[in-house]
């Protein structure tokens, strides 16, 4: 039964880790640039603001770009208070003007005092050998500059428990590198360390297949299906993102023998967002 999940689960990691993904998705923000820093900049604010309607993430997150000149490093390390005042317009859902203010102030923070955050968590990865020690590093260095206490919701506390979906979603993107074209593998951190993103659709599949028993949705739910995954690929375990993120997101996936019934009845196309 293990092998015929592993199969199902490759052949659906195979099918959606394609170029056609990146158009319904919002990882085609930082797919805009070339330049190492304004992939980070863009994947790190598309991450952040990425929950409701992926059509709706992927405008506001086009117009964080444009509010940025289409060149978010340089904006970036360049502003002062007064250029990021014209951010404070901005609204995706709960996350703010005020909110979005903090977050460029602190990332412009992190370029020039902490060398950005690809430098950052590549360091603390060294350091201690593992992504959760560098997630909670990485809260406590984001938040060191003066800031409203609204503002913290928005960057996971995984001592709290917090499943960390963004977070994870965002180092998905900025390590895992392979010959789909989706993700960047800018950062030198292995692709065997990460952490699953945990959603509504990932945990609904995995619960279905029998991959995750945890019914909450919190860290100790992602750490139970990332070791799960290991079993199929202990390299690369959140490759298998693209096919339980698929099968809830684009397909549907209700069946409890949703394994047999969709190696019979794959989807022929990715469809658009919603």
């Amino acid at each position: 039964m293990l092998n015929d999940l592993k199969k199902f689960l490759d052949q659906k990691y195979e099918f959606y880790n394609q170029p056609g993904f990146i158009t319904s998705d919002p990882v085609q923000i930082p797919h805009r640039f070339s330049r190492k820093e304004d992939i980070e900049i863009s994947a790190f604010l598309t991450a952040i603001i990425a929950w409701g309607q992926r059509k709706t993430i992927i405008n506001n997150a086009t117009r964080l770009m444009f509010l940025m000149d289409n060149h978010p490093h340089d904006f970036i390390v360049n502003a002062n208070e007064k250029d990021f005042e014209i951010f404070l317009d901005f609204k995706h859902r709960t996350f703010n003007g005020d909110d979005a203010v903090y977050f460029l102030s602190s990332l412009k923070n992190l370029y020039l005092y902490h060398g950005g955050p690809g430098t950052f968590f590549e360091k603390k990865y060294r350091e201690t050998g593992e992504i959760r020690n560098c997630l909670i590093e990485f809260r406590k260095i984001f938040f060191e500059l003066p800031h409203l206490p609204r503002s913290e919701k928005h960057i996971a506390n995984i001592q709290k428990k917090a499943s960390a979906k963004r977070l994870n979603m965002f180092l998905r993107w900025m390590v895992r590198k392979d010959n789909g074209g989706v993700d960047f593998g800018l950062w030198n951190i292995p692709a065997s360390a990460l952490y699953i993103p945990l959603d509504i659709h990932t945990g609904t599949v995995a619960r279905k297949l029998g991959l995750l028993t945890r019914k909450q949705d919190d860290w100790n739910a992602v750490e139970e299906l990332t070791n799960n995954l290991r079993v199929f690929d202990p390299k690369d375990p959140v490759k298998y993102d693209f096919a339980l993120f698929g099968l809830g997101a684009f397909e549907g996936v209700l069946s409890k023998n949703l394994e047999i019934i969709y190696l019979k009845n794959p989807k022929s196309q990715i469809p658009n967002p919603k």
